[in-house]
């Protein structure tokens, strides 16, 4: 008759042997759960410094104890944030009356597509996996001046819940900003990493600039930023249309004032505003800029107006501001690809 099978004792573990095998002894002789995960970690004899593998991974852990001897075993399953909660706690907070026109929804979208438009295809870097303008240079990169107001509101958000990275956040938060403002339901992928240091951030020049100095040279560049990233033209237009919310600020961007009436709600108004309004360079000492001859009270960037001043640009202009629906379709999809690029483990299914 063949031996019964043995399993050895605790004892017979020497460092070299894997976690897995360890795990394994303890689930057969104390009835552990069986939903173990192998980790790189290394078991230990009886008489050794006696590591814990709780610490191994984050998540949870069982304790379990065998022949007098205890230890603990790290869970499997990583801790997953409640995305409803969190979207929630971005809902929360985005309703902030002493900030611009009542509502921070603005600066969230800002802080995402600033996040996420520094990619570039041809070398694969940027985007917004990593969340990298917590570091500097990125962090005081021009573009970027006044995002830090947006960081530090979402950041008790994400130290309240385990699991979510600040990469993740800063999409999920400016996906429900939309929504909450009235625009389209973005579906959200969850997935996103964040970087340890700033040695990852890319270079400045990355984001579009308001203006090159003339209309041909300013064209140029609104396509050059979005060509690099993969985008088209119609793509182009459809995230431009984020304009119809937020403002300028001067002591930011040196642009000052709002493209809408209704700068916390997001509707195809800008693209109507383009098409029927006459826009007359501003006079005064700032950057040049246009406001509505009929009062003043709005303003355009002179990358706004190439928009209706390039004939490839110009149909999708006029098609959006006519079919707000068809926006709302088109900057879904656009937008979800511009805060996927780069983005290689997301999971699969929306939140």
């Amino acid at each position: 008759r063949r031996p019964p099978k043995r399993h050895p004792p605790l004892a017979m573990l020497r460092w070299g042997t894997s976690a897995r095998t360890a795990a394994r002894v303890v689930a057969r002789g104390r009835g552990a759960s069986k939903r173990l995960m192998s980790t790189g970690a290394r078991a230990f004899t009886a008489g050794a410094a006696r590591p814990s593998f709780g610490k191994i991974l984050a998540g949870g852990a069982a304790a379990t104890t065998l022949a007098g001897l205890s230890f603990t075993v790290a869970h499997c399953a990583a801790v997953k944030p409640d995305w409803k909660k969190v979207r929630d706690d971005v809902k929360a907070i985005l309703d902030e009356d002493e900030y611009d026109d009542g509502s921070i929804g603005p600066l969230l979208i800002r802080l995402a597509w600033h996040a996420s438009g520094t990619y570039e295809a041809s070398t694969k870097t940027g985007g917004s996996d990593g969340a990298t303008m917590r570091f500097p240079p990125e962090a005081t990169h021009g573009a970027n001046a006044g995002l830090a107001e947006a960081r530090k509101r979402l950041e008790p958000i994400q130290a309240k819940h385990p699991g979510l990275s600040y990469a993740d956040l800063w999409i999920l938060a400016s996906y429900v900003a939309i929504e909450e403002m009235g625009g389209p339901k973005i579906p959200f992928r969850a997935g996103r990493s964040d970087r340890s240091s700033g040695e990852w951030c890319t270079p400045d020049g990355r984001l579009p600039a308001a203006d090159m100095g003339t209309k041909p040279s300013t064209i140029t560049h609104i396509r050059d930023i979005f060509y690099r990233m993969g985008m088209n033209d119609q793509e182009i237009v459809a995230l431009c249309g984020a304009h119809a919310l937020g403002r300028c600020h001067k002591d930011r961007s040196g642009y000052l004032g709002p493209w809408t009436r209704a700068p916390t709600t997001f509707s195809n108004e800008y693209f109507r505003l383009l098409i029927e309004t006459k826009w007359v360079k501003k006079q005064w000492s700032g950057p040049m800029q246009y406001e509505n001859a009929d009062g003043g009270d709005l303003m355009m960037l002179p990358a706004d107006l190439a928009l209706v001043e390039d004939k490839d640009f110009r149909p999708w202009v006029e098609l959006y501001a006519k079919d707000e629906k068809r926006f709302f379709n088109d900057f879904s999809k656009a937008y979800a690809k511009l805060t996927e690029l780069g983005c290689n483990n997301l999971e699969r299914g929306t939140k």
